[in-house]
């Protein structure tokens, strides 16, 4: 535990200015982002004697071990800064609001020459209109469904639109008359986007002009006689007048503002939103955060402000903010949301009224999200701290394992080896700290050989981590020849393979126990570190984006002159945290293999035990007997989901490397030669195998294709490994391709 008086600013030092302030940890890790209208005056309240500050502030300054300041000059400044810094460095005690889930949207695709109406969820983009967010997908989809009848646009997609255009007959909306179908041309795109605009502008609000000039037309095809007419402009209206009715009329002046509620005890609060847009409820959203600051109501309320607009801009900023407590500086943050906005935005408590009546509602729900997240939380919390506590006793661990990691190799048939490693922390997935390998020290099938290889980088890279901070203590080298383990290998690399030629120490020497496949039928997947060229896209689904984008402060940062410079960033490091407990998908070969590598790193004090997925056996390095938990054991129920989350990310990560593998070309290989001309290609001569047989001559008559270009083509075909055949797998025959470019 650290003293603050130590990295305490000498007098004078600390400007009297508005600025953002960084505590960092003795690991240059940034703990603390804040903000000051005068940076001495804040500043100087960290450095009170220790007994009276509230215990989260306490904690936060002795596990500091310095301090950092930027100067701006305004508040609204200030707040743009520690919004950016807190995104950028996701401190550990500054309050982070996290959506309880991905809420849909409502959005009309106006940057396109024919808008669609559909729903989205994520980042938003630009020239994209939306409204929301709806508690559920279906919800939206009744009411476009509805809308449909008065604003026909188009809800099919990309390739839908396209294959109809090419046909010239509409889908099934168009025949309807729930599309204008602007595909086939029946309307013109000028008159496509009118619809679109108008159906924008009736979900911003703007409903009476609609339904009043609906119900003029539908008067006068009736004086006209024009029945028919006249029903479906009726059933029309109808249909509007029902989608409105699914969000209720709140505020009778046709107000567009939202109202942000927070209910919260000493440890967590639950913030909750309603979006009214025209006097009516568009959308609700939810956060709960734990309180790892010492801040009240009115900081709470800021935080959320930051986290609702930090991103927004335009419309998506409402004129009004209603909220339960003004924030420390109000004028501030005005300016700020009116920045994002671009106009006037009013930030204040409602004293009166339906407004005031609508805030309650808002905080009851605030009030009920809040107790439903601690029954829930109270309920899993005990059943992790079970779980946890069973898988303690049963290895024989001294304490708890709070952070598990779980590593899986994958592959089809010695193809596309790779491994994955999830991380479990206090019994939950921690999906931003999920890695993947490739196999890198030798090729084929060999699965303990894999788990050696894999162990050992991942740890050696935490090592040299250890070693960069200055966490890495030197001890006395043993009587054996031991490798040393945090020192980068300097060995020269094969030349045809590109690789270190030099036995690595953490295993790619063969393991003399392990060169058969595992007994039990385990194929882990283990994942690169090192970028693959098909892997440097992370899964969607499973990796969040790592926060470590390096980026310069434009602002100019001032560092307490007594730290000492250090190359660390503050960022969160990857492979910077060890785990207490390491499960390896496999029996006693995989434990064997994995348990060797720490040894050769020097590395005892971290568990290790397998999983095999036969009996569900737990199995620990060393032990002819493996554990046997009882099926009904909640610490075996958590071992089974790290395992198998293991194996999805493995072989999520090897299937998505295969089918690159297949869908590979010869063609790839030729520099500048982008998928247009490639296509070019193919369809001008049919096939891959009629292109390798022409002439330079012949492909130049390509159109887009130059001389240079065709000599690269003809060259990267002459070269290419000849493509193995494809086989059927009914009669195991031979498919050859025949010069028409079929097969048979």
């Amino acid at each position: 535990m650290a003293d603050p008086s130590s990295y305490r600013p000498k007098p004078g030092q600390i400007p009297d200015s508005p600025g953002v302030y960084k505590f960092r940890d003795e690991h240059r890790r940034v703990i603390y982002v804040g903000k000051a209208k005068s940076l001495r005056q804040r500043l100087a309240n960290y450095f009170q004697d220790l007994a009276s500050l509230h215990p989260r502030t306490r904690t936060m300054v002795t596990t500091a071990a310095s301090v950092e300041w930027t100067v701006v000059s305004t508040e609204v400044e200030a707040l743009q800064l520690e919004y950016s810094w807190i995104k950028e460095f996701d401190p550990r005690f500054n309050v982070k609001y996290r959506d309880d889930k991905s809420y849909p949207y409502l959005a009309v695709t106006l940057n396109e020459e024919f808008p669609r109406v559909q729903v989205m969820r994520g980042a938003k983009k630009k020239g994209v209109r939306y409204f929301g967010p709806y508690g559920h997908a279906w919800a939206i989809r009744e009411t476009v469904d509805l809308m449909l009848r008065v604003f026909p646009v188009r809800t099919c997609s990309a390739g839908v639109f396209k294959n109809a255009a090419r046909t010239g007959r509409p889908c099934l909306l168009g025949y309807i008359g729930k599309c204008s179908a602007p595909c086939v041309g029946r309307v013109s795109p000028e008159e496509h986007r009118e619809l679109a605009v108008d159906f924008c502008d009736f979900m911003a609000g703007r409903t009476g002009t609609y339904i009043r000039r609906l119900e003029k037309d539908m008067m006068a095809a009736a004086e006209e006689m024009e029945y028919e007419r006249a029903a479906r402009l009726r059933d029309d209206v109808e249909a509007l007048k029902r989608a409105m009715e699914k969000s209720a009329v709140v505020l009778a002046d046709a107000t567009d503002a939202d109202l942000i509620a927070v209910a919260e005890d000493e440890l967590e609060a639950a913030v909750q939103i309603f979006h009214v847009r025209g006097g009516r409820v568009r959308g609700q959203r939810g956060w709960v955060t734990d309180k790892v600051e010492n801040v009240d109501t009115s900081g709470l309320v800021e935080h959320a402000l930051q986290q609702l607009y930090g991103e927004e801009t335009g419309d998506s900023v409402p004129k009004e903010v209603l909220v339960p407590a003004l924030p420390e500086h109000p004028d501030a943050v005005s300016q700020w949301l009116a920045g994002r906005r671009g106009s006037q935005v009013s930030l204040r408590i409602p004293q009166r009224g339906d407004k005031k009546d609508l805030m309650a509602t808002v905080q009851r729900n605030a009030q009920q999200a809040l107790g439903l997240h601690k029954t829930k939380r109270a309920s899993d919390l005990t059943t992790r701290s079970r779980a946890l506590e069973e898988i303690a006793e049963a290895l024989g661990l001294d304490t708890a394992p709070l952070r598990i990691e779980c590593f899986d190799i994958s592959h089809l048939q010695g193809d596309d080896v790779v491994a994955s490693m999830v991380v479990f922390e206090d019994g939950l997935a921690r999906k931003s700290e999920y890695r993947r390998f490739q196999i890198k020290g030798f090729e084929g099938q060999d699965d303990v050989r894999s788990m050696h290889e894999v162990i050992g980088r991942r740890f050696k890279r935490y090592l040299q981590e250890k070693e960069r901070t200055g966490e890495w203590e030197e001890t006395p080298a043993p009587s054996g020849p031991v490798p040393a383990p945090h020192t980068a290998s300097t060995a020269p690399a094969d030349p045809a393979t590109g690789m270190d030629t030099t036995p690595d120490p953490m295993g790619t020497t063969p393991d003399p126990m392990g060169t058969t496949p595992d007994p039990m039928g385990t194929t882990p997947d283990p994942m690169d570190i090192t970028p693959d060229p098909m892997g440097t896209t992370p899964d969607p689904m499973d990796i969040t984006p790592d926060p470590v984008a390096t980026t310069s402060d434009p602002m100019g940062t001032t560092p307490d002159p007594d730290a000492e410079p250090r190359e660390d960033d503050g960022r969160p490091k990857r492979f910077a945290y060890p785990p207490q407990l390491v499960v390896v998908d496999g029996g006693q070969p995989q434990v064997a293999a994995a348990k060797r590598a720490l040894d050769e790193l020097g590395i005892d004090d971290i568990a290790v035990c397998g999983l095999a997925k036969r009996l569900e056996e737990v199995w620990l390095p060393e032990d002819d007997d493996p554990v046997v938990l009882p099926r009904s054991s909640e610490g075996l129920y958590l071992l089974q989901r790290v395992r198998d989350e293991a194996h999805r990310f493995a072989i999520t990560y090897q299937r998505a490397k295969r089918a690159k593998r297949i869908r590979s070309s010869p063609l790839d290989a030729v520099a500048g030669l982008g998928e247009t001309r490639k296509q070019a290609l193919i369809k001008h001569f049919g096939s891959v195998k009629k292109l390798k047989q022409a002439t330079i001559d012949e492909i130049c008559e390509v159109p887009g294709i130059g001389r240079r270009t065709a000599e690269s083509v003809a060259l990267a075909l002459a070269s290419a490994a000849p493509a193995t055949p494809a086989v059927n797998t009914a009669t195991g025959e031979i498919i050859e391709e025949d010069d028409g470019g079929s097969t048979t």
